[in-house]
């Protein structure tokens, strides 16, 4: 119990701590939201309007900071995130919201894929160390070392432009409105492959290696040698025993490596002209959208926070000493 406490305190303080600093940080960089809008649109907008316009962003002038920031947190607890000026003034939840899935769809599954086949195979590796196993760790690697944005060029020369088994870009056929016809799951599907493709292979080296090492340095463990006298099956010593503790930092390792999402996706996005998260930021950045930037640096805090919700409580859950230490 106190360690479910701990965490539970813990976690609040860095939720608290990462929303505080999303709001003050726009307001610490040069220039703001409203001057950036009226620059987009020079003599469009009457100087009348201006002060709607920093109310409109939470900007407004008649109040301290700290009521701001008051403000602030009753419009997340709304779930009002504001509007996006970079996207006609529409509500960020929803150009977040349009943009989130693709995020998700593409690197989230290519992520679990690439942890899944890299961890197994890592494992396997580990247990038959020493023999020709052990050359498919270099050559892993090598592919790691490649930059995704040359990756992504290699594969699509190879796969779209000589070959033409896959689409080269976009998310679906040009011309095509969204539906959940098997028609358009299948082009999101053939347009999806080669940027997953593109992901996991250029991340599954790491994978790989990490739980390869875990494995080599748990089965010098005296629970494995006891195991292995006891006459269990080979197999059984391996996923129960080995794998299992060994499994252990690479948890920690995805649920930070999701952090790093939108900069991965940001470069297939770009390679592939794929919509998303990363482009969405980028666009932002550019546009000095506060608003959308502000809106997407706080989902990018929420997953991570809540991924390393997810991996504490497997940790904890295989390896029952890390809640024994606590109570």
């Amino acid at each position: 119990m106190r360690y479910a406490i701990r965490k539970t305190i813990f976690y609040i303080f860095t939720a608290w701590a990462a929303i505080t600093v999303n709001f003050f940080l726009p307001r610490m960089l040069k220039g703001d939201p409203v001057t950036a809008y009226i620059n987009q649109h020079q003599g469009q907008i009457s100087p009348d309007a201006i002060d709607s316009l920093k109310t409109l962003f939470g900007l407004d002038e008649n109040k301290t900071l700290l009521q701001q920031y008051g403000d602030y947190w009753v419009l997340l607890f709304k779930g009002d995130l504001g509007e996006s000026f970079s996207k006609g003034l529409a509500p960020v939840t929803e150009v977040i919201g349009n943009a989130l899935p693709w995020t998700i769809g593409l690197v989230g599954i290519a992520t679990i894929i690439s942890f899944a086949i890299g961890t197994l195979g890592g494992a396997y590796i580990g247990w038959k160390r020493g023999s020709k196993a052990d050359a498919i760790v270099p050559v892993t690697t090598f592919l790691s070392a490649v930059p995704y944005f040359w990756m992504g060029l290699i594969i699509v020369s190879v796969f779209s432009n000589t070959l033409g088994w896959f689409p080269a870009s976009h998310a679906y056929d040009k011309g095509t409105v969204p539906n959940l016809s098997l028609d358009f799951i299948g082009q999101i599907i053939s347009h999806g492959f080669l940027p997953i493709v593109t992901i996991v292979l250029s991340s599954l080296g790491g994978w790989i290696l990490g739980m390869r090492n875990q494995m080599v340095t748990v089965l010098d463990e005296d629970y494995i040698t006891v195991a292995e006298a006891k006459g269990l099956a080979p197999k059984r010593v391996m996923l129960a025993y080995a794998a299992r503790n060994a499994v252990l930092p690479q948890l920690q390792s995805f649920a930070m490596s999701l952090g790093f999402i939108v900069g991965g996706t940001l470069v297939m996005e770009l390679v592939f002209s794929y919509p998303g998260v990363g482009k969405l930021l980028l666009d932002a950045t550019n546009a000095k959208d506060y608003p959308l930037m502000q809106g997407l640096f706080l989902i990018i805090t929420l997953t991570v926070l809540v991924a390393n919700i997810l991996a504490d409580v497997a940790y904890a859950i295989l390896d029952p000493r890390t809640r024994q230490s606590e109570e």
